[in-house]
């Protein structure tokens, strides 16, 4: 410690060599997980004789928008725009609501078969989205959904609740008992407790499990390709970027631009709730 103009110094301490390695392997994984999203906008920007060169660059000399115009010049582009949001909007809302009863349900409550139900929870997120696209197929084919978005929604809200449930479990049963106990006594009814007091405290977790069902939804191609088979009308992002890959002359700059088109929506939703993500995951791995 050295004194210097009446200013109290004290000497940096040297950083650790394992810090130093921990920050340096972050550093690299952030740059594997960055290029792609990097190729994949600079692939939009490139004009389509860089595209298609065999000695491909990392850089562009002459940015050209015009993948971005081929991209919204497609009449239905908006319209798949549009449903997409509305499959990935419903998902979000849908399952975090019923998440949120579901986990308070099976954290509040004793019943019966609760440990064998919370054993399925786990059971139905180790089975693959693939094996059972078929029998839900024949599923929603019996149902009368073909050809409509309730196709998309359904079995996403499906493959977002368990998942959301155990999340949300660990958040329920942070909140101490007796918050609920001095809830009642003060003359609040359940359902009151439940969404002003309850729901609050919980908000950061479902936001956590937002992102995630978002994320999927938005994403998702195996499900649009199965069940919108004939009515174009009910396509979704994912299914516009095979107006632009043709097997005999594919368009690398539609599929970029269209892709990056897609990524905006993602990035201003996880900006939006990024705040409250970082604290519900803090509290899920707390607990």
């Amino acid at each position: 410690m050295s004194l210097l103009n009446g200013v109290v110094r004290r000497p940096r301490r040297p950083r650790r060599p394992w810090r130093l390695a921990a920050e340096t392997t972050a550093l690299l994984v952030a740059v594997v997980v960055a290029f792609p999203l990097y190729w994949m906008v600079l692939g939009a920007f490139k004009p389509a004789g860089e595209i298609e060169s065999t000695a491909p660059r990392p850089w562009t000399a002459s940015p050209t928008l015009d993948s971005f115009r081929r991209v919204f010049g497609q009449q239905e582009f908006g319209r798949y725009f549009l449903n997409s949001l509305v499959v990935a909007g419903s998902v979000v809302i849908a399952s975090g609501l019923i998440a949120f009863l579901a986990a308070t349900a099976v954290t509040r409550f004793r019943f019966r078969f609760r440990t064998t139900l919370l054993i399925m929870f786990l059971v139905a997120q180790m089975v693959p989205v693939e094996a059972l696209t078929i029998p839900l197929f024949f599923l929603m084919r019996d149902a009368g959904q073909l050809n409509t978005l309730g196709s998309l929604i359904l079995p996403h809200i499906a493959f977002s609740l368990p998942f959301a449930i155990w999340m949300l479990r660990g958040f329920v049963k942070a909140v101490p008992e007796a918050l609920e106990e001095a809830a009642y006594i003060d003359g609040a009814s359940r359902a009151r407790f439940l969404w002003q007091i309850l729901f609050p405290l919980v908000l950061p977790g479902l936001v956590a499990t937002s992102v995630f069902s978002f994320i999927s939804a938005w994403n998702d191609f195996l499900f649009a390709k199965s069940f919108i088979i004939s009515d174009t009308s009910q396509s979704t992002l994912p299914m516009a970027l095979l107006v632009f890959y043709k097997p005999d002359e594919p368009d690398w700059g539609g599929v970029m631009a269209a892709s990056t088109v897609m990524t905006i929506p993602v990035l201003i939703f996880f900006v939006l709730v990024q705040r409250r993500l970082v604290s519900g995951l803090g509290g899920a791995v707390k607990d």
